[in-house]
């Protein structure tokens, strides 16, 4: 994927995909039909992961120019993040689990030389099947990948191949632009039978065939079943922490991570006396990152800090120090800052290096606060259970952040009461 990794590229890229996001996008959003032709999907995920664009922004956008059931499947389709984002919240040992996973796997190929051969035929795309090994090549090179191809090479890599999933989402992680610790362990989990018990996705050569346009036919290379992963471990709800607040005229400094590109719209007129931005992309895996997938990380980072400098017309640099505490301890005191603020991090590695520094900030006299945004707070309530609970929920979240009551249709208001009632 090659696109300028700033706001001004993605909301270009909304003006110019938001007429086609009602029943186009609904006809051809499933067809995956290569690197070239991508007009059919929005191509917003990256801009979405690392928040130069809000899914706020998008959804307004898309609902000034369709009707809400027009645009129903692309507006699923948006919620699907806040969904898993959400869900992985309040179940943070979902996460620790994976990445405790991938350590342990990795460290297993210096005993099991059979699984580090299939990996490897597997991540150069030398296993002989024609689409998935396409696939590795354009994930590596581009840093993308079409959702639907996401969800064939995610059940041909643990069902055809016999890989753990574990090591499939980190080469995913380690590659994808838009790569985002819920969305994309979810994802993989679904795949399996593990997030949803017992569902569980088949990639088919025909399904396959049809949805790319006849690219690639894996007749007779892929298995033929999908039973269910299973886990024995229980991830009990955690409740979600109580928001931070500014309060006006306090004096911080603004802390931007590659989890929020636009912080300025949380912030408003509560002036930073000074920006500082911190990339920990490569924190994504024990194993090397992708370039694609740094090189838009740290391109975001660029925009995010020169906007807000110039905005509030104060000093910004940015950093990719492994040590946060000392480096925020060092900026603290180096700008006389009592308070950090930042955009509310969630679960992924970003949220870990957080969790270890704000004890040794507090012990040093500095605050750190991070300020959630209400479209998390509104949709992350509803996602307790599955998806489908949240999507019955869509058009209530909306009106419930001031949004675009005017624009759901008489149908989406009606089918919403009697829910409600």
């Amino acid at each position: 994927m090659t696109a300028e990794a700033t706001r001004a590229s993605g909301l270009e890229r909304l003006e110019r995909f938001s007429a086609s996001a009602g029943g186009r996008y609904a006809e051809s959003r499933n067809f995956d039909f290569g690197p070239d032709r991508r007009a059919n999907v929005s191509m917003l995920s990256p801009y979405l992961r690392h928040r130069l664009v809000l899914e706020q922004e998008v959804l307004e956008t898309v609902l000034s120019r369709h009707s809400y059931d027009d645009a129903n499947k692309f507006i699923q389709e948006v919620f699907w993040r806040a969904y898993f984002k959400g869900w992985l919240e309040q179940r943070r040992g979902v996460w620790e689990d994976y990445r405790d996973s991938v350590s342990q796997l990795l460290r297993s190929f210096d005993t099991e030389p059979a699984l580090l051969q299939r990996y490897e035929t597997a991540v150069e795309g030398r296993t002989g099947i024609e689409c998935f090994d396409a696939w590795v090549t354009e994930l590596v090179s581009s840093g993308y990948l079409h959702n639907h191809a996401r969800m064939w090479f995610a059940s041909i890599w643990v069902y055809t191949l016999g890989l753990p999933w574990q090591l499939g989402a980190d080469f995913f992680y380690r590659h994808l632009v838009d790569g985002d610790p819920a969305s994309n362990t979810l994802s993989w989990r679904w795949v399996c039978g593990l997030h949803t018990k017992g569902k569980t996705y088949l990639a088919r050569a025909s399904n396959i065939a049809r949805f790319t346009d006849n690219r690639f036919d894996p007749a007779g290379q892929l298995a033929g079943s999908a039973p269910p992963l299973t886990d024995t471990r229980e991830y009990p709800i955690q409740p979600l922490p109580e928001a931070d607040t500014l309060e006006r005229g306090e004096h911080f400094g603004l802390l931007i991570t590659e989890e929020d590109g636009y912080p300025e719209s949380l912030i408003a007129d509560e002036a930073p006396v000074a920006v500082l931005g911190a990339v920990a992309t490569r924190l994504r895996s024990p194993l090397p990152i992708g370039d694609a997938a740094r090189r838009f990380a740290a391109e975001a980072m660029d925009d995010a800090v020169a906007r807000t400098t110039q905005r509030y017309a104060i000093e910004g640099e940015w950093s990719d120090a492994d040590d946060w505490g000392a480096l925020l301890i060092e900026w603290a005191r180096r700008q006389q800052i009592p308070t950090i603020v930042t955009a509310y991090v969630p679960a992924g590695p970003v949220r870990d290096l957080l969790d270890g520094v704000e004890t040794t900030l507090a012990r040093d006299g500095v605050r750190l606060l991070q300020l959630r945004r209400d479209y998390d707070t509104a949709a992350w309530a509803h996602a307790r259970q599955g998806y489908f609970k949240m999507k019955e929920k869509i058009p209530t979240i909306l009106e419930g952040i001031g949004m675009v009551a005017e624009r759901l249709s008489p149908h989406s208001r009606s089918v919403r009461r009697s829910r409600d009632h």
